[in-house]
Order: structure tokens, then C-alpha cells, then sequence
């Protein structure tokens, strides 16, 4: 039976989401759902996966209260569990950008659809810049979009300020993995006065779902905070593993060299990393195998970037 994976979000005013943590959890764990949710006064933001009947009733616990009516949700599937515990967080932002007042429910840019995704960026006019970090954007990203060679989504802000000037740029049009980072990034550059702001609605993730092939702009896979690590044109598992030292997509051709150690460093960290991590890495492996050896599966065999970036 497959897993049906969610990746979702909403923002909306949440005075009390502090008091949703316990029944959010107590419904997930009831219903054997897993993932990660995180709740803050500006919304809500989460990747779970579960069975059919369970994640639709958690879709239905979201239904049930007015705030949450329309909220971005993006549906695929797995053969197998992407998560292997289920935890909810209250944090200061669903997304982290750490510019005070910057609020999507108080100003965002213009929703571009999917199907019309294709004529925006093709525009000379326009400026395509990709919200995602550094990591996400090279194994996967649209035809002439900028790189804004940022390592987490704080470094955004300041990336506007050194490099895109109001005055030069006037059509601005950003993506991200699902929608969130990028409508957040939209409210931000209408506070720093650029008047004509697009984002992709619902992300790479729903441009994938909803442009054929034969038609997409889009070049590579698409990096996911799952164990799946990307995902091809077709929303199925792409062809990247992932590094369990740094967390970074890895190839084929990362993986053959000498400095890719399974479950200790690969070409990105190698030199990056302390003696003493590699040991523990190093250990944390072998009790990986014995798990296996066993049938069993140990808490540390995961390949997932902590945090939701959709």
C-alpha cells in the first residue's frame, strides 16, 4: 500500500497555537502519521505522511477551523515511510527569514499559476530569482533563474540588498520547493519597495504536478526535505542519495570519490568536518548495519534536513 505524503502550509493569524500543539500531536500519533509540523503565531507549515484514512483526517482536523480555509497542500506518494517519528514545533516563524513585521497575511505579491508559470519567466523584462538555498538549486532549477548562493533562507534579505536594486529591476518573479519561502520572500520585497512582485503558486512541487514534461522549463530534479531526497519531473524518487554528514544531495559521481565515506562525509564536508564527528559518524554507521543485519531499523538510518522549507 503506498504512503501519501503532505507537504503544507498556511499563514494566518494563530494567537493560540500554542494550545494546538497537544491535540495536533495526540490526532497524528492516534492516526500513525509521522513527520514534522510547526506552529507559530504567523501559521502553520509541515511534511507528514501516513495512510490514506489517516491523513485525510488530519486534513479534516485542519478543515474544521475557518483559519486554515484554503491552505496550500501538496499531495504525492511513496512505497515506503519517509519519516520515522512525529514531532510538533513551536517556533517564531513557520519560515524562518528573522525580519521583524514581514507577513504575507499583511502584504504578498501576485499569485502566478502554474500553467501561465512558463510566459512570466520567459519575459526579458523579468527577473527570476530562486528562493531556495544553495544546495536545493544545484540539482534542480528553471531556465535563466538567479542564484542567490544562500546557504539558509535568512541570508535572503541581505542577498536583495547587496544585489537587486528597485530602481533597475521593476518586474521581480520567485519560486521555491512548495510556496512558502518564496511568499514569504514577496511580502518582504513589497516592504522594500518593489512594486511588481510574482511568485509561483504551490512551488516547484505543483509546477511538476501540473506541466507536462514536453512543456516544463524546468531543468533537473527537485530537492525534498524527505528521505526521498529529489524528486524527478514525474514526483517520483530522483536519483540523488543524500550525505548523512552534512545532509547535502549527493550523485552518482559524488558517491565514487575517495572522500565519500557512507554514512560519514562526502565531497562537500569532508573537509569541513571535526575528527571527532567523523568517529561518531563513523560509529553511528556501524550501529546502522548491525540494525539491518538484524531486521531492524535504527533510529539514526534517516536522511532528513530537519525543518520544513517548503
Amino acid at each position: 500500500m503506498n504512503t501519501v505524503i503532505i507537504a503544507f502550509y498556511h499563514f494566518t493569524a494563530l494567537d493560540d497555537y500554542r494550545q494546538l500543539k497537544s491535540p495536533l500531536l495526540q490526532l497524528c500519533e492516534s492516526q500513525g502519521i509521522k513527520g514534522s509540523i510547526l506552529l507559530a503565531s504567523e501559521g502553520v507549515n509541515g511534511t507528514v505522511s501516513g495512510s490514506r484514512n489517516g491523513i485525510d483526517a488530519l486534513i479534516a482536523w485542519f478543515g474544521r477551523d475557518s483559519r486554515f480555509e484554503g491552505f496550500s497542500l501538496k499531495e504525492s506518494y511513496d512505497t515506503k515511510q519517509p519519516f520515522y517519528r512525529m514531532k510538533v514545533k513551536l517556533k517564531k516563524e513557520i519560515v524562518t527569514m528573522g525580519v521583524p513585521g514581514v507577513s504575507p497575511v499583511k502584504q504578498v505579491g501576485t499569485y502566478v499559476r502554474p500553467e501561465q508559470w512558463n510566459d512570466i519567466i520567459s519575459d526579458p523584462d523579468v527577473l527570476v530569482i530562486d528562493t531556495r538555498n544553495d544546495y536545493e538549486v544545484a540539482v534542480g532549477k528553471f531556465e535563466n533563474a538567479v542564484d542567490p548562493h544562500t546557504e539558509t533562507f535568512r541570508e535572503f534579505p541581505n542577498y536583495i540588498k547587496e544585489n537587486v536594486d528597485s530602481n533597475k529591476y521593476k518586474k521581480i518573479a520567485m519560486y521555491c520547493t512548495g510556496g512558502i519561502r518564496c511568499e514569504k520572500a514577496s511580502a518582504y520585497m513589497l516592504s522594500e519597495g518593489f512594486d511588481e512582485v510574482y511568485h509561483l503558486e504551490g512551488g516547484v512541487l505543483k509546477y511538476l504536478e501540473t506541466v507536462p514534461k514536453e512543456e516544463s522549463l524546468w531543468q533537473g530534479e527537485c530537492f525534498v526535505f524527505d528521505n526521498r531526497v529529489t524528486l524527478n519531473h514525474a514526483l517520483e524518487a530522483g536519483s540523488y542519495d543524500q550525505c548523512y554528514g552534512c545532509r547535502r544531495p549527493i550523485s552518482a559521481q559524488d558517491r565514487q570519490s575517495p572522500h565519500y565515506v557512507k554514512g560519514v562525509s562526502c565531497p562537500h564536508c569532508y573537509k569541513e568536518l571535526s575528527e571527532e564527528q567523523k568517529s561518531r559518524f563513523e560509529e553511528r554507521q556501524r550501529q546502522i548495519e548491525f540494525a539491518k543485519a538484524r531486521g531492524e531499523t535504527h533510529i539514526g538510518d534517516k536522511k532528513i534536513v530537519s525543518g520544513n522549507k517548503y
